[in-house]
C-alpha cells in the first residue's frame, strides 16, 4: 500500500512530467551550469573524434608496417625496398628506414636519389667508415623521435578532458549549489521544493562532466598503449636496420 500511496512521486523523480530528468536539470540549471555543460559537451566531441581518427590511424600504420617488414626481412639487400621505391604510408617504421637509407646512399653515391643506374652504383660504392655510420644511426633516431611525436600528437586533447572534464563538472556544480542556497536564504524559507530545482540543476553538471571524462579515459588508456608498443617496436627496428647496414656497408 505503501508503494502504491507514494507511486505518484515517481514520475517527477524521472522528470516524466518536465520531459526527462535529464532536461528538468538542465532547464533548472544556473546560466554558469549551461555554459560549462556546453564546453563538456564541446569536449566530447573534440575526445570523440581525436579517438576515431587516433584509431583508424594506427590501423592503418600497423597494416603498412606488416607490409613493410614483410617485405624488408625478405630482401636479400637492405636497400632493395628503398630502391623500389615503394610506398608504405603512414607507416612510422617505414619512415624510420627510408631516413637511413636516404643517409646511407649519400655517404654511399654521394646522392640519395634513385635512378637506373642506382644498382650498378650501388654494386661498385665503397664501403663507409664508422663515422659515415653513426651519421647513419643519427639520421634514424632523429626521424624516431619524429615519429613518436606524430603518434602522440593531440593526445593531450584527451588527457584534457580525462582530467579536467570532472572538476570543470564539480565546479558548475558548486556553483549551482550556491546559487540554490542564497535562493533559499534571500526567501527566507528551507523547503525541498524551492531546493530541489537549484541542487537538481546544479548535479547535471557533474553528470556530464563524468560522461565526458569516462569515454575519453577508455580511449586515452587503449591509444597510449598501443603507440607505446609501435614506439618500442620501432625503436627495435630502427638498431636492426642500422646493424643490417653494418654488415652490409661498414669496412
Amino acid at each position: 500500500m505503501e508503494f502504491f500511496a507514494s507511486s505518484h512521486y515517481l514520475p517527477l523523480a524521472f522528470g516524466a512530467e518536465g520531459g526527462g530528468g535529464v532536461i528538468y536539470a538542465f532547464n533548472n540549471s544556473n546560466l554558469a551550469g549551461k555554459l560549462i555543460i556546453g564546453l563538456l559537451l564541446l569536449a566530447s566531441v573534440f575526445s570523440w573524434s581525436v579517438i576515431f581518427n587516433k584509431v583508424v590511424f594506427l590501423r592503418q600504420a600497423a597494416q603498412e608496417t606488416t607490409r613493410f617488414l614483410a617485405k624488408y626481412r625478405t630482401a636479400r639487400n637492405p636497400l632493395d625496398p628503398y630502391a623500389q621505391e615503394l610506398k608504405f604510408d603512414p607507416s612510422p617504421m617505414a619512415a624510420v628506414y627510408k631516413a637511413g637509407c636516404e643517409e646511407m646512399t649519400f655517404h654511399l653515391l654521394g646522392s640519395p636519389e634513385i635512378d637506373e643506374t642506382f644498382k650498378v652504383r650501388l654494386a661498385d660504392a665503397v664501403k663507409v667508415g664508422p663515422v659515415q655510420m653513426a651519421s647513419v644511426r643519427s639520421a634514424m633516431d632523429r626521424t624516431t623521435g619524429e615519429e613518436m611525436l606524430k603518434l602522440e600528437s593531440q593526445m593531450i586533447l584527451l588527457a584534457t578532458a580525462v582530467s579536467g572534464g570532472p572538476f570543470l563538472g564539480l565546479l558548475g556544480t558548486v556553483w549551482g549549489v550556491m546559487d540554490a542556497f542564497s535562493g533559499v536564504a534571500m526567501a527566507g524559507k528551507a523547503s525541498m521544493a524551492a531546493l530541489a530545482p537549484g541542487v537538481s540543476g546544479a548535479l547535471i553538471t557533474t553528470v556530464t562532466g563524468l560522461l565526458v571524462a569516462i569515454p575519453a579515459m577508455f580511449g586515452y588508456n587503449f591509444l597510449i598503449t598501443t603507440i607505446k608498443r609501435m614506439t618500442i617496436e620501432m625503436e627495435n627496428f630502427a638498431a636492426e636496420c642500422a646493424s643490417d647496414f653494418e654488415h652490409r656497408f661498414l669496412k
